[in-house]
């Protein structure tokens, strides 16, 4: 490739960002697109360009095409000069690159949470290691419970607690990621979940009608968080658990145009006085997932309404 149509290749603001991603870590384009928010076939289309240029590396690993940059990008070979422009140009961050350098911790966490191998042999491989087929197995501890899912999405999280609970409520403002929840359950044949269009603040549900009240990931997105949590208080009946998971505070901006997230996480004194002011006692807030150079930190919380609850009848018909 001449120079010129090389410039021209590198004039383009995502094709610099892939090249930076890249420049890191070795991903697939599954990954790059999760990092990167464009769509799937536009990062197949840039990295396609890229690699015939020269630029970027493919190999086939598993299920997965990954993509690195070429072993002169340390700065050998023929394009010595290019290649340290690149990398000086990398070191200047921008609104854009700090959010792309945000995603790719969250990459590098769910890897390490998944125990994927991603062609590291250091990584130890024990088949049959699971955290889902875990939390599946917890569930069989408790009682036959009725959970809300508050805030639920595409109702991930409201399909696992389905497999131990005897129902679950599954609440969200969209109507559409309702339906996608919907065909998700239908197509795993589970039949126990109902599906329910309201706001955080405002539950369709009734006093006293629910034993675990779950907000995954759904607080930062309350208009007023401390109203939803006593919304969570109101519908579940005495003894019943709030159970919190969130983010703590962060700096990271850009979540509130991309993800439409409200606030910026929470601090952890202020997240328990939040669930006390609500009426919940015994309010307990922990870090649950914690990652070096990660900008989010998970955090997770619970309280419990005054009263004997489900916990002390034993399980339940």
């Amino acid at each position: 490739m001449d120079t010129p149509a090389l410039f021209r290749l590198l004039g383009d603001e995502t094709r610099l960002r892939l090249l930076r991603l890249l420049a890191r870590e070795a991903m697939n384009v599954s990954e790059l697109t999760a990092v990167l928010g464009v769509a799937q076939s536009g990062v197949s289309r840039h990295l396609g360009l890229l690699r015939d240029a020269g630029l970027v590396e493919e190999e086939r690993s598993g299920a997965f095409s990954w993509y690195r940059l070429p072993a002169g990008a340390n700065g050998d070979g023929s394009r010595t000069h290019l290649w340290n422009w690149l990398h000086e140009e990398f070191t200047h961050a921008t609104p854009a690159t700090r959010a792309d350098d945000a995603r790719l911790e969250e990459v590098r966490r769910l890897r390490k949470e998944e125990f994927a191998q991603h062609g590291d042999a250091r990584q130890q491989l024990v088949p049959g290691r699971s955290w889902a087929a875990w939390a599946r197995a917890l569930g069989l501890l408790l009682p036959k419970l009725d959970v809300a899912d508050l805030g639920c999405g595409e109702g991930y999280l409201t399909i696992e607690a389905a497999r131990w609970a005897r129902r679950v409520i599954a609440i969200d403002r969209s109507a559409d990621v309702l339906e996608r929840g919907r065909r998700l359950a239908a197509r795993r044949k589970i039949g126990n979940i109902v599906w329910k269009r309201g706001e955080l603040e405002r539950l369709p549900l009734k006093d006293a009608t629910i034993d675990i009240a779950l907000l995954s990931q759904a607080l930062h997105h309350a208009d007023a968080p401390a109203a939803a949590l006593a919304e969570a208080w109101r519908i579940l009946r005495p003894g019943g658990r709030v159970v919190i998971l969130d983010l703590r505070k962060h700096d990271q901006q850009w979540v509130r145009a991309k993800l439409g997230d409200r606030w910026l996480g929470f601090d952890d004194e202020p997240l328990g006085e939040l669930i006390e002011a609500a009426g919940f006692e015994d309010a307990t807030v922990r870090v649950g997932s914690r990652r070096t150079g990660d900008p989010f930190t998970v955090l997770i919380a619970a309280g419990t309404k005054t009263g004997p609850g489900p916990w002390a009848r034993g399980r339940r018909s």
